[in-house]
């Protein structure tokens, strides 16, 4: 278990969280945008924690390769050994907080162990995870997942803090408290930066290995945009350093926590397309919500939550067929003052609605009633 120092506050009444998630700090974005940004804030108000994890930097690779099936059967053996240690030391906590799943396979003995401990527990998820949704590098382990675990989780879970109405609704079946909780953004860290003058308008696109299938959907798109602008834009895609398209002149980047911000502030137009899939709809409207809070103009598939954030042209465009996304994008590729316009009210939405100040008094807020 992955332990953090105690804070040494003098809050009176200090309760103790154990944070339960796959992987280690700073590594997901579900962990990053849902929990991991409270937890400074947490400690000030009341809430000393453990974080247990179970992949760390050493077996990241290991974890995420192709093969290696010896390797990750003795990962899977090192994980149970680490959760049943988190298990066994669940009844000094006040609160066990799990973000998706405690484990990997199909098995939920250790979120049911944890539900018969003294703590109370919350769980937390951001995406369809029912559905099924396999990363290429383990796509032939997929047998030994089981979908129906999330429901069994959520029946288990004294609280519930779902990302958005669509996952809510599906808790609900299976759980009356249930909260939602957008994912968001820490704009004291996600601040705009001044962009350089230069030739060509970048569109840009930010995920990962698992979800550059949505970007593909707008290939397309972007072709008629280059046919008919030319040099005048650039493309660039974070989060799959094997993807290549030599049609647009895209090599692209891996993600890093270190130069997020600067790589994704080189966007002039953010986008975010998303296919009208059930999975889809449970997204949390996240690479949107990041690029809005740097002041880049943003436009989304209207697919789930992403309607909700975007009020179009306003604070952003949504786009549905190919006609709107190169209409959209034309607009603004030709007029700077818009992408101004549409920046800085994006920014504005975000920290009304999606940011960590706007909301972390929320997580208080439940945590309190729990306990």
């Amino acid at each position: 278990m992955k332990t953090f120092p105690k804070s040494g506050n003098n809050i009176e009444n200090i309760k103790n969280i154990l944070f339960i998630a796959p992987l280690y700090p700073d590594r997901a974005p579900s962990q990053r945008f849902r929990f991991e940004q409270y937890l400074e804030f947490f400690r000030q108000n009341g809430y000393d924690y453990d974080f247990s994890y179970l992949v760390n930097p050493k077996n990241d690779k290991t974890f995420y390769a192709k093969g290696k099936v010896f390797d990750k059967a003795l990962l899977q053996l090192d994980f149970a050994v680490k959760r049943f240690q988190d298990v066994i030391s669940a009844n000094k906590y006040d609160i066990v907080f799990i973000q998706r799943e405690a484990f990997y396979l199909g098995t939920t003995i250790f979120e049911y162990l944890f539900s018969r401990s003294k703590a109370k527990l919350v769980y937390d998820f951001d995406d369809s995870i029912w559905l099924p949704n396999v990363s290429d590098a383990n796509v032939k382990y997929d047998w030994l997942k089981n979908y129906n675990k999330t429901a069994k989780i959520i029946a288990y879970a004294d609280l519930v803090i779902a990302g958005n109405e669509y996952l809510k609704n599906y808790a609900l079946a299976k759980n009356k408290n249930v909260i939602i909780i957008p994912t968001t953004i820490d704009t004291e860290e996600y601040k705009p930066i001044a962009k350089k003058e230069k030739k060509q308008i970048c569109i840009g696109w930010s995920g990962s290995i698992t979800t550059i299938q949505h970007f593909k959907k707008a290939i397309p798109v972007l072709s008629k945009i280059r046919e008919k602008y030319g040099n005048q834009v650039s493309f660039k895609v974070i989060g799959d350093a094997s993807y290549t398209n030599e049609q647009l002149d895209i090599k692209g980047i891996a993600w890093q926590k270190s130069n997020e911000i600067e790589e994704l502030s080189e966007f002039d137009i953010g986008i975010m397309p998303l296919p009208d899939s059930e999975w889809a709809k449970g997204k949390c409207g996240l690479k949107g919500l990041q690029y809005m809070a740097l002041e880049i103009p943003t436009i989304m598939s209207p697919v789930g939550v992403n309607s909700e954030i975007i009020s179009d042209g306003e604070n952003g465009f949504l786009a549905d067929s190919d006609e709107q996304w190169v209409d959209r994008i034309s607009l603004l590729i030709e007029n700077k003052e818009l992408r101004n316009k549409i920046g800085s009210e994006g920014r504005k939405t975000v920290i009304e609605k999606y940011s960590v100040e706007s909301q972390k008094h929320r997580y208080l807020e439940a945590f309190n009633k729990l306990t």
